[in-house]
């Protein structure tokens, strides 16, 4: 398919003689598409060839030769240039390159290249709640989106299977195991001893002194300790993976904290080396205000026990040397970007080659507010996040069956509508931003949601049934597109890969959200404008290629970002 930026920043490079690549990264696609398909702002160019930006674009509109690119029309609007593609060379361009790819938009740009994503990540014998909701599809979506566009990806579960939680699970089963059946009702029962012993901290330092005591003794292979640690572990990965079943959440890995537990000790060995280890009140940690950070971060507790720190240090050796990654993700929420800071800046001490220090980010999202507020688990407010998505699917069975009573297979069209809600819901808006769960929002069909893009999809699969079936491409005059409404499906049709790209570049995944939008929405326009069955042939199967082209999208788009379409609703 024609890279119509390449080609344009290609033209502009013999008349500005700057680099290509580097013009190419300044043209941008117009909100509005009257300022044209693609826009040059010359305001870019102005220090380096000491003019004014309107004098610089009325320069390269006389001397560039636009002949055989595919580009129409060039405009000059202020300090930018505006050029208009010609509209049967995108429709052809689009529709061929449908025709020819099973998977439209797939591509190999990331070939080579490795990326670590450190996603969802519970925590053991806590149950799975809404709050744990944005680390899992956020991921999953960067994982599925990366892995498209040709990269080798591994997605980490990094469980929260150590550290003192433990000691607290341990000390309160000991205090009160036997008033709680474990086996019937395991997550339930773990919580409501970890919420008991958790206000007895707070009242009594001994009880926590005593928590504390018995995550050293797991670390130091206690037998009594490490079996219950095992136990609560085991039934928490069942219920955890009930819950992945239903969002399609699949991992590489499900290396959790306990993993690095043999291997702090290297960690702990090369920041002594560096220099860099020092103690404070018992105990050792790295001072980092040389580097803008006030907050010490602390390598191991004045009890001779790890932290969180020592785990994160000890996964980030193991992952350079075991994946060689150009990119290692960590999506958690915004509350942990000093830590993240603290362990990216520690990093620098471990011996790691440049690439890989660079290569870690912290991929920070907003957080799930209840209308009441924030959750805790400590406190006893949390959501479970399997309830929710049952929720999600009763609710949406509800909507579906007062639509259309006699629909077949209501069961698996209301879990693919109520999961994709919840997914989509959590995906469309910029991660950083917090998100306050409302029903009304998530199901509405006709709002800016995950069921109105299905409602779409379904409308263009009863087109296709109604026209027949898919015309073949060799028949499709693409002269009959050339109007507004199907160019403007055409042009998103034809940004896809550019937008996948884009959601790697911020690694943003509403940018996809908002792109599928925007095309269900185009569909959408050109559906009401323009009559699909037609006594025109040619009109017609132009049309029907179109509906099937966006319908395809549309469900490759919403697979990536973790949602299921139904056939009929």
């Amino acid at each position: 398919m024609i890279d119509f930026k390449a080609k344009i920043a290609e033209e502009l490079e013999k008349v500005v003689e700057i680099d290509k690549k580097e013009l190419e990264s300044y043209i941008e696609v117009p909100k509005d598409t009257k300022n044209g398909d693609y826009s040059f702002p010359c305001f870019k160019l102005a220090k380096e060839l000491k003019k004014a930006p309107q004098m610089i674009a009325d320069d390269i509109k006389e001397k560039i030769n636009l002949e055989g690119t595919g580009i129409e029309n060039l405009e000059v609007v202020g300090g930018f240039l505006n050029f208009f593609i010609e509209k049967e060379t995108i429709a052809k361009e689009v529709l061929n390159e449908v025709a020819s790819k099973e998977e439209y938009g797939r591509s190999k740009i990331g070939e080579g290249k490795n990326i670590v994503i450190d996603y969802s990540a519970p925590n053991i014998a806590k149950p799975f709640h809404i709050g744990h909701l944005r680390s899992t599809v956020i991921g999953g979506a960067l994982s599925n989106i990366y892995k498209f566009l040709g990269y080798n990806v591994t997605g980490i579960n990094h469980l929260g299977d150590y550290g003192t939680q433990f000691g607290k699970l341990i000390e309160g089963y000991k205090l009160w195991g036997d008033e709680y059946d474990i086996d019937k009702d395991p997550i339930n029962e773990l919580t409501k001893i970890y919420i008991r012993i958790n206000n007895l901290c707070k009242e009594d330092e001994k009880v926590l002194e005593a928590c504390r005591d018995n995550f050293k003794k797991l670390e130091d292979g206690d037998p009594y300790c490490t079996e219950l640690w095992e136990r609560f572990k085991n039934v928490s990965l069942k219920e955890f993976q009930r819950v992945y079943d239903l969002l399609g959440s699949k991992f590489e890995s499900l290396n959790g904290e306990a993993f690095y537990a043999d291997k702090m000790p290297e960690v702990i060995e090369l920041l002594e080396k560096s220099g860099k280890l020092t103690e404070s009140q018992g105990a050792k940690i790295i001072d980092l205000s040389d580097v803008g950070i006030d907050t010490p971060c602390i390598i191991i507790k004045s009890n001779g026990s790890s932290t969180y720190a020592t785990r994160d240090l000890a996964a980030i050796l193991y992952r350079a040397r075991t994946y060689d990654y150009d990119k290692a993700l960590y999506v958690t929420s915004y509350e942990q970007i000093l830590h993240f800071k603290q362990i990216f800046a520690v990093a620098k001490y471990l011996g790691l080659e440049e690439k890989y220090i660079k290569g870690l980010k912290h991929v920070s999202f907003g957080m799930v507010l209840l209308p009441t507020g924030k959750m805790s688990t400590r406190e006893g407010t949390s959501i479970k996040l399997e309830d929710l998505l049952n929720e999600a699917i009763e609710r949406a069975k509800k909507v579906i069956e007062q639509k259309n009573h006699d629909l077949e297979d209501k069961e698996e069209t209301a879990k693919k509508v109520g999961v994709g809600a919840v997914i989509f819901n959590d995906l469309s808006n910029n991660r950083v931003k917090d998100e306050i769960f409302d029903w009304d929002t998530i199901l509405n069909f006709q709002g800016e949601t995950g069921p109105y893009i299905q409602y779409m999809y379904v409308r263009i699969r009863s087109v296709l049934e109604k026209a027949g079936g898919i015309p073949n491409i060799a028949d499709v005059n693409v002269a009959k597109l050339n109007d507004t409404y199907s160019q403007e499906v055409l042009k998103l049709i034809y940004n896809f890969e550019d937008t996948l790209v884009a959601v790697t570049e911020k690694e943003e995944p509403s940018i996809l959200s908002r792109y599928l939008i925007d095309l269900a929405k185009a569909y959408s326009s050109f559906y009401n404008e323009n009559k699909i069955m037609v006594d025109d042939k040619e009109v017609q199967d132009a049309r029907v290629y179109l509906s099937y082209a966006t319908a395809k999208v549309l469900k490759e788009g919403t697979a990536l970002l973790g949602m299921e379409m139904p056939n009929k609703m």
